[in-house]
C-alpha cells in the first residue's frame, strides 16, 4: 500500500524559510514524476514543482528561483525548500505522485496523478 505523508509546514513571517518533506512508503514504479501542488481558501490545486526519475525538475514561473525540488532516492523523501516566502504562498502543500516516463507539460494539473498526500499548511504573514 502506497502512502504519501507530508510535514514540514509551519506559519514564518514574508521572507523566510520553510522545507517540507513527503516521505513515500510502499512501492510504486522506478519511473514515476512527482510533484507539489498547493491549494489557498478558495482556489484550485495548483502544481508547484515536479521531479522525475531521472532528477529532472520543473518550477512554476511564480516560484522559480525562490523554491526548489528534490529527493533522497534512497530513504524515499521528496522535499520542497521553499524561500522568499510571500503572503500569496500560503495555503494547503500537497506531494503527489504517478507512473510516467518523466514530467511533462501537463505536470501543473492535478489530474494526472494517482497518488496523494494528506497536505500540509503553509502560512505566511506579512
Amino acid at each position: 500500500q502506497v502512502q504519501l505523508v507530508e510535514s514540514g509546514g509551519g506559519s514564518v513571517q514574508a521572507g523566510g524559510s520553510l522545507r517540507l518533506s513527503c516521505t513515500q512508503s510502499g512501492y510504486i514504479s522506478s519511473s514515476i514524476c512527482m510533484a507539489w501542488f498547493r491549494q489557498a481558501p478558495g482556489k484550485e490545486r495548483e502544481g508547484v514543482a515536479s521531479i522525475d526519475s531521472a532528477g529532472t525538475t520543473k518550477h512554476a514561473d511564480s516560484v522559480k528561483g525562490r523554491f526548489t525540488i528534490s529527493k533522497d532516492n534512497v530513504e524515499n523523501i521528496l522535499y520542497l525548500q521553499m524561500n522568499s516566502l510571500e503572503p500569496a504562498d500560503t495555503g494547503m502543500y500537497y506531494c503527489a505522485a504517478t507512473v510516467s516516463w518523466g514530467c511533462g507539460s501537463w505536470y501543473r494539473q492535478s489530474k494526472f496523478y494517482n497518488y496523494w498526500g494528506q497536505g500540509t499548511q503553509v502560512t505566511v504573514s506579512s
